[in-house]
């Protein structure tokens, strides 16, 4: 396995690959993977965060690997263009056809750029989905994915996410037993249930701005009651028809999905800040019952309410 180290790296991801394969063994303590790492600049690689790493082979170790993992990168031509400057098209032809390729967070704009992603399903980090996707429209981007398995080529989402798709690969190359044991080593989940819908901060409605940002308001300060799209409409004196359509060009959802999403959003603030319980977090959100807070909540979040608040609650939540 040789990991790719294009500058300036993301230091975290750069090291995600040696600990979760170099911690991979059989039941004689034996490693599983060889973990090399190979980079296009010369000496210190340096990274987005002030320090630098040293790369332990050369860079035509790429030509014998067997998987090849790009971490997250702030390398200017893919991130900002598209494209694949000079050196690292150098480096992904000596990578062989039978090699698979991994990338971790922002390691996915190398491999679209490179041409690796066109018409598969990838994801990466979720603050920087639409722009992979804008920059690479032949690619299915999933924004709410941890990790996509392509086969031959995966993609995961930032940072941590990272540590899942190297543990689902350890999983499908040496099975549970091994990735568990590395899981337990790294004090990390096996499988984590979710996806990044539970990590993205749902966006503040806009204070001003648009034909529609009073009527925004207005709704947000009735969150605890029911508001109806005609009564709404009413309120921004128009009718249902042309409140709709504007309301849609504004914020690009419909007046119940996008009160629905700020509905969660509140929820969310009261899930990490008290210690109410879901039913009553339910009414004052405007859901009614715990039941109906649940399903919006994992269509919008991907995740459950006390799921939420053990992730993102005050200490004494956690406990509760």
């Amino acid at each position: 396995m040789v990991v790719l180290l294009l500058p300036p790296v993301i230091g975290f991801d750069a090291t995600i690959p040696s600990l979760i394969f170099g911690s991979a063994t059989d039941a004689a303590g034996q490693p599983l993977y060889e973990v090399r790492m190979c980079t296009t600049a010369e000496g210190p690689v340096s990274t987005s965060r002030g320090y630098g790493l040293l790369a332990d082979a050369p860079l035509e170790a790429l030509a014998e690997a067997d998987t090849v993992v790009v971490p997250g990168t702030r390398l200017p031509a893919a991130r900002e263009r598209g494209e694949l400057d000079d050196a690292a098209r150098r480096a992904f032809a000596l990578i062989p056809d039978t090699a698979r390729v991994v990338s971790v967070c922002t390691g996915a704009f190398v491999l679209a750029a490179a041409g690796m992603l066109d018409g598969r399903r990838a994801t990466t980090h979720w603050q920087y989905a639409a722009e992979l996707q804008r920059l690479h429209p032949a690619i299915r981007v999933d924004a709410n994915a941890l990790f996509v398995d392509e086969g031959r080529v995966l993609t995961s989402a930032g940072l941590t996410a990272g540590i899942d798709l190297c543990l689902h690969m350890v999983r499908q190359d040496a099975g549970w037993e091994v990735a568990n044991r590395v899981a337990r080593y790294c004090v990390a989940p096996s499988w984590r249930d979710g996806s990044q819908a539970q990590y993205i901060e749902l966006p503040q409605p806009a204070s001003n701005g648009g034909t529609l940002a009073a009527s925004r308001q207005w709704a947000l300060g009735r969150l605890s009651t029911r508001v109806t799209v005609p009564e709404w409409a009413a309120a921004a004196h128009m009718s249902v028809r042309t409140f709709n359509r504007r309301f849609q060009a504004e914020t690009g959802l419909s007046p119940a999905a996008w009160l629905s999403r700020q509905r969660v959003r509140r929820a969310q603030e009261l899930l990490e800040t008290t210690d109410l319980p879901v039913d009553a977090i339910a009414v004052r959100t405007g859901f009614g019952t715990g039941a109906a807070l649940r399903k919006q909540f994992r269509a919008v979040a991907g995740t459950t309410p006390s799921d939420h608040r053990r992730r993102f609650g005050s200490a004494h939540d956690r406990t509760a």
